[in-house]
């Protein structure tokens, strides 16, 4: 096992990833930012190193002030959470050429799932359905309105680069495919580097199904089940939930198979997640490769009772998994929201502050996974998420009551959160019944603006 773990990363991830470490009996370092200098992560930590001003360019993202940390603390390993540098294959790269261990898979495995246009390609040659779409990346407005008109309406203009809803638009009709093109591809490059762009046929409301893998050095792949993460707000998920309401044994077993196909495809070793999309049919495409730890994770955790935290961490050791697909089995259901510090009454806009008081939720199947503290000033300069709030139960309507109970204990006073919202989700009958989609939340957003509240 290693000798330290240098967490690159802030917030509720870098503590969850030392409580692991913890446990697992390993040193760790934190990394922070002047702006983070007073952050419960740097207190839960070893030791701890400044690495640059308040911008995440200047320090979370800077490699070399992180190169620099871990020759100063003699950290050999990096573990970089999600977010950030996770899914950076040149930081990989690197961390490789300098003899530290990355806590994750390498940048051939990242390059090979980081372009979505090629990771299409990779999932269709081992057998995994994918969205018709362009053959790749389309060169120009014009060669995307020639492959839009071969797929068939509606469409969707996406790019090949990053995540998170970026470099993504609609196009219903000929005329409107050069227009979305040019915008997606200004956003993309904006957000990512990358302008490059690919076409999809636009699945009409769709669930967003993703399935939990993990993989080992010895060609050892397992899933964990499924998390349904279907409510969103452009792009952006706010609640999963695990087993979906719309997966049955059946098609569990079938999209199941079909990520473990994908993933030892390319060989993939730790902790990853294989993202379909869900038709009404049944049907399900293959959507993208996340190669890191999600921020859902904890849902899965409490459903099969799997750290995958500390897997990750024992598969890059060169341990194989802990666990084979016949152990692994769905216990009851889990429900996550993600409190962020936004004003949901004024279009989800951040709202960061001073943290004046604090009371976290507990009893039965209730987990808080936060950084936040009475007193703590919430920056303005990263990610509005301050905790992650999961109710386990036995049977989804109870993990439903107790989530719904536990936002009623939850005070977070100073700053505006995201807790009404979720209370009135939890009360929403599209949402109690399972019968939602992605795209549920914005029709009801436009139901709203035309008619009021209901």
């Amino acid at each position: 096992m290693f000798n330290k773990i240098l967490v690159a990363n802030r917030g509720e991830i870098a503590i969850r990833v030392m409580r692991a470490c913890k446990e697992l009996g390993i040193p760790t370092v934190a990394v922070h930012s002047e702006a983070d200098v007073d952050a419960l992560h740097v207190k839960f930590a070893d030791e701890a190193v400044c690495i640059g001003p308040a911008q995440s360019a200047k320090s979370y993202l800077d490699v070399k002030a992180i190169l620099s940390a871990c020759e100063i603390t003699g950290a050999q390993t990096v573990h970089p959470g999600y977010g950030f540098l996770a899914e950076n294959d040149a930081f990989a790269d690197i961390c490789a050429a300098h003899d530290l261990v990355f806590i994750g898979p390498t940048g051939e495995m990242m390059r090979l799932m980081g372009n979505k246009a090629q990771a299409r390609k990779m999932m269709s040659k081992v057998g995994v359905p994918i969205i018709p779409g362009s053959k790749g990346v389309v060169a120009d407005p014009e060669a995307a309105q020639e492959a839009a008109d071969q797929i068939g309406y509606p469409v969707m203009v996406k790019a090949s680069a990053g995540g998170g809803g970026k470099g993504m638009r609609v196009a219903k009709d000929r005329d409107s495919v050069k227009n979305a093109f040019r915008i997606a591809s200004a956003e993309a490059n904006a957000a990512f580097g990358n302008g490059e762009i690919y076409l999809e046929k636009l699945i009409m409301e769709p669930r967003h199904i993703e399935f939990q893998l993990l993989g080992d050095n010895f060609g050892n792949v397992v899933h964990l089940g499924e998390r349904d993460c279907s409510i969103q707000r452009r792009h952006q998920k706010l609640i999963e939930e695990s087993p979906s309401p719309a997966v049955d044994p059946a098609l569990r077993a079938r999209m199941g198979e079909a990520a473990i196909r994908g993933a030892k495809g390319i060989g993939y070793a730790s902790a990853g997640t294989i993202e379909f999309l869900l038709d009404a049919r049944g049907d399900f495409y293959f959507m993208e490769m996340n190669t890191r730890i999600q921020v859902e994770h904890p849902v899965t955790e409490l459903v099969t009772g799997v750290d995958l935290v500390k897997e990750q961490i024992r598969i890059a050791a060169g341990e194989p998994l802990s666990v084979d697909q016949s152990a692994i089995t769905i216990r009851g259901h889990a429900i996550e929201c993600r409190i962020n510090a936004e004003d949901p009454a004024k279009d989800f806009a951040p709202r960061p502050g001073r943290v004046t008081e604090l009371y976290v939720p507990g009893g039965p199947g209730i987990r808080v996974d936060t950084h936040v503290y009475s007193g703590y000033f919430i920056p303005p300069y990263y990610d509005s998420m301050i905790a992650k709030l999961l109710a386990h139960g036995n049977t989804r309507d109870e993990a439903i009551a107790r989530m719904q109970r536990a936002l009623q204990e939850f005070v977070v006073e100073g700053v505006t959160t995201t807790i009404p919202f979720h209370l009135e989700m939890m009360q929403d009958p599209d949402f109690r019944a399972g019968t939602f989609d992605t795209g549920t939340l914005e029709r009801k957003a436009g139901m709203e603006a035309e008619t009021g509240p209901t």
